[in-house]
This record gives C-alpha cells, structure tokens and sequence, in this order.
C-alpha cells in the first residue's frame, strides 16, 4: 500500500508542510509519485519516519538523524539497541528530576527564621529552599506540603542543629550495626528504621508507613541521596530501604 502526503501527516501527527521539508533535504523521500507527481509514501517510508521522529523527540537535528538513519552499518536491530539505550536514559534521567523534587519535599523549610549568617553556619552551601517552586506546584495541596513549612518556620539555629546532631547519631549507630552483620530484617536495624521515621514525624511532617517506604526507595535511587547515606557506610542506603520495608511490614500486617 502506499498513502498520500495528507494521510501520512495524519496518521503521524505532523504537519504537510514537515513531510514537504523532509523530503526537500533528502531525509524521508517518498517511494513513489502518482502521474500527477503527487508524493505517495510506502509502509517503509512510514517506518523511516516513525525512526525519524523518535530521534526528534529526543532532541536529535535534523543532519544527526539523517547520519544514524543512513548508517550503512546499522540494521533495525541497532536502531531498535540505540533507541532502547536513549529511552533508558530518558527515564533514568526523568526519574531522577522526579525524586528531586520528593527529596525537597522531605526537607522543605520554607519561612526559615534564621538570619543569612545562621542558615550558613547551619546549612552552609546547601540551599534549604532550592526546590521550593518545584515543591510547591507538585505537593501544595498535600497535609504533608502545609504541615512541614508551619513547623520549621518556628525553628532556631539551635533546633537546626539539634536535628542534624540528631541525625549524626543516628548515622553512626546504624553503621555500627551493619558493622556487626546486623541484617536489614533484624530487630536492631527494624528499630533504627522506627527511629528514622519518628525523626520526620517530630521534626517535619506526619511520615506514615507508606510514605516512609517510598522515601526508602528514593534513598536507593536518587543519586544525591545514595551518596549522602554511601559516605556514612558503603551499602548503607540499600540496607535502611531494607530495614524501612520490614519495620513498615511488621507495624501494617
């Protein structure tokens, strides 16, 4: 079968004018042309364009997606290979923005009131309120978006640095447990999860079982989070999501 220029836009989603240009440079040229030199494209021609907007969709000019596309060493299955790569990528990458954003939430302090000079001394180059545009328009309407800023706005340095000295002991008493061989799923790892979630309740928001989970696998996920937990014991950030999942199985079974 082969369908007029007017169909293949449809279907495709682009416009005339597009197919126009694409062929004009050579990119996608129609199989054949019907007597009255009306461009006719075959299934092949559609799957090269289908190709050709994958790469545009993922920001490739124009000249790139000619290069890939006419490769001579490359067959469907490369293409299929590249583009499995490029969507990976893609998701690894949108992933990680979206845990960002869950990150800021967890530690969001809008209405700090500290001076210039404490919010350096207690967070130095950290930016407590980074996110907070992003925090706001993706949880503003959630319990935990308006309980967290109503209770930090009230914190001093000195409560500042007494959840951070809080979270140092904590840090170090579960590095000594994985020291010792302590298992994820055992009674003092279990504990120290508790301990972990009851950190966030009394400091920041209500963090049920649910939510302490999810914050459990975005410690393993998230990058920054991972090298945070990395830098106190290697394989750390694996072992408290483990920990988080038991404690949270055994307080909801």
């Amino acid at each position: 079968m082969n369908y007029a220029v007017g169909q293949v836009a449809g279907f495709a989603g682009v416009t005339v004018r597009t197919l126009h240009h694409y062929d004009d440079i050579g990119l996608l040229v129609p199989s054949e042309r019907s007597h009255a030199g009306h461009r006719r494209y075959s299934d092949a021609d559609l799957d090269r364009l289908q190709q050709i907007l994958f790469y545009r969709e993922l920001g490739f000019p124009l000249e790139e997606v000619a290069a890939l596309l006419d490769d001579p060493d490359a067959d469907p299955r490369a293409h299929l290979r590249r583009q499995h790569e490029l969507l990976t990528a893609r998701i690894e990458k949108l992933w990680k923005m979206a845990a960002a954003v869950e990150h800021a939430m967890e530690a969001r302090t809008m209405g700090l009131n500290l001076t210039p000079e404490e919010r350096f001394e207690v967070f130095g180059d950290n930016d407590p309120e980074q996110y907070a545009q992003e925090v706001e328009e993706r949880w503003g309407g959630t319990d935990e978006y308006a309980d967290s800023p109503r209770r930090t706005a009230s914190y001093t340095k000195e409560d500042w640095k007494r959840i951070q000295a809080e979270a140092a002991d904590w840090g170090e008493r579960y590095g000594a447990l994985m020291a010792v061989g302590e298992p994820p799923t055992g009674e003092a790892a279990m504990t120290l999860a508790e301990e972990h979630r009851q950190h966030i309740c009394t400091w920041f928001y209500e963090c049920s079982y649910e939510i302490h989970r999810c914050l459990g696998e975005m410690y393993v996920s998230d990058e920054r989070f991972k090298a945070f937990y990395e830098v106190l014991r290697p394989g750390l950030a694996e072992h408290l999501r483990d920990a988080i999942v038991a404690n949270a199985a055994r307080h909801t079974s």
